[in-house]
């Protein structure tokens, strides 16, 4: 299983961590062991800045490289809420170097996964609301129709480069509102208002 995440899709987002605005998708991917599906989180030695970034999380179910975007609907069948764990310091000092920056984004545990919901659930795609809310307070809220780059455009780039596979997924980027998590933080996930997913941090 990829874990395929999709960076600066939302562009208050952009505007919170100063960078550029990006004229096509930027992704990165995640390990197979980065996946978290209980609910604690326990911070990690490495970095004294671990921030939430709340995302709308695609599951794709058929086999496809250099898919069309008038066919990607056909290529993912499910969505969930996730939580990109992102070191925050360790990414900033890998950028300042010009160096790549897996270590701030693929270490053990950082991507929280919720349950999937398949897409037949929803009306429209394009206009989905997820929010997170840390110690009972809204933090994150965001909108599909707020992406940059919706589902299908997204499924036709990074098919582009690799072959999409069955039980592959796709984190399609966050809004603004991140920050850094602290022990004992209490985090809320919702999507069209339902809870979805309970992070605590230790």
């Amino acid at each position: 299983m990829k874990i395929i995440c999709i960076g600066q899709n939302y562009k208050e987002h952009i505007k919170e961590l100063n960078s550029d605005y990006p004229e096509e998708p930027v992704f990165f991917l995640k390990p197979e062991s980065a996946v978290l599906r209980n609910n604690v989180f326990f911070l990690p030695e490495f970095s004294n800045d671990i921030q939430h970034e709340i995302e709308i999380v695609i599951r794709i179910n058929r086999l496809g490289k250099h898919i069309n975007a008038k066919f990607a609907h056909r290529y993912y069948d499910a969505i969930a809420v996730g939580l990109d764990l992102t070191a925050r310091d360790l990414q900033r000092k890998c950028k300042e170097k010009g160096l790549p920056w897996e270590i701030a984004k693929a270490f053990d545990g950082s991507a929280v996964l919720s349950e999937f919901i398949p897409i037949s659930e929803f009306v429209n795609l394009n206009n989905v609301e997820f929010s997170l809310k840390k110690n009972g307070e809204i933090v994150q809220k965001g909108n599909t129709s707020d992406m940059i780059f919706d589902f299908d455009k997204i499924v036709e780039y990074v098919s582009t480069f690799m072959t999409l596979k069955i039980g592959d997924i796709i984190f399609t980027g966050t809004p603004s509102g991140v920050s850094k998590l602290n022990r004992e933080d209490q985090l809320c996930c919702y999507l069209q208002g339902r809870e979805m997913l309970n992070l605590t941090i230790k």
